[in-house]
């Protein structure tokens, strides 16, 4: 028996691995993030399989449920919405199973942040302009944030940040990071990337309104100059002259046939 914890991705139902949809078809019993996690996915369950929706159960809760199928010998699919590295809260639960003995592994999802990149049809990192993504949030009910991980302390580094769980203080965002960026910085606010009812709303941090975030919860707000995809050298890796150990050039290549 063994807990198989599973990224089920941003929310399309098509953006999650083989392996993940594969290890949900071979479990008996299937918890799942109800709040985040598409109803679709579940179709991959065999018939008759326990399905349980978590979002209002206890930490608690969840254990004895995995508890009473590995009593039964049952493998458990474990579906968290994106990936399950950042705010997925897998491992207080991960530690909990391995204190009791009970075997499990982990199969990596799409992130919510490679979601939102793809709808804005850009990349984050570009040659002379921004080389690191921070991935990073503000301090919540459920989780504080270190003194030293502010948004304005990433903001000094010039990389493009996406910052999740933050658009209902969507002001305070603007405020600690416009004196990085400069008001005419890009940034773009993506609600329920990969959703059939995905919104993508573009501005600058001066012209972006600060209560379009009233009410909401599940968006991605991406900030960096990366993001205006202009104003950038092209990368060497494809320069006819740049010498690779697929692509040999000169008479005396770094790669030698």
């Amino acid at each position: 028996m063994t807990v198989h914890f599973i990224g089920a991705g941003p929310g399309a139902a098509d953006l999650i691995t083989l392996r993940g949809r594969d290890l949900i078809a071979a479990s008996p019993v299937c918890l799942y993030a109800g709040s985040l996690v598409p109803q679709a996915l579940l179709s991959h369950c065999p018939p008759g399989a326990r399905i349980v929706n978590t979002a209002p159960l206890s930490l608690d809760q969840i254990i004895a449920e995995i508890v009473s199928a590995h009593a039964a010998g049952h493998d458990v699919a474990r579906l968290h919405s994106g990936d399950l590295s950042v705010w997925s809260a897998m491992g207080e639960q991960l530690r909990r199973l391995r204190d009791l003995g009970i075997p499990c592994d982990v199969t990596p999802g799409v992130p919510s942040f490679a979601a939102a990149a793809a709808a804005l049809g850009a990349e984050l990192t570009l040659p002379g302009v921004a080389q690191s993504v921070v991935l990073t949030r503000t301090s919540g009910r459920a989780s504080a944030m270190p003194e030293g991980e502010r948004l304005a302390v990433f903001a000094a580094t010039g990389a493009t940040l996406a910052i999740h769980l933050s658009v209902h203080v969507l002001d305070r965002v603007l405020a600690e990071l416009t004196p990085h960026y400069g008001a005419d910085c890009p940034v773009a606010v993506v609600f329920r990337a990969s959703w059939p009812d995905q919104r993508i709303i573009r501005a600058t941090l001066a012209t972006l309104d600060p209560a379009l975030g009233e009410g909401e919860r599940t968006a991605l707000i991406l900030v960096g100059h990366a993001l205006a995809q202009e104003g950038f050298d092209e990368s060497r890796l494809y320069a006819g002259d740049y010498d690779r150990r697929f692509r040999p050039v000169g008479t005396a290549p770094r790669f030698p046939e």
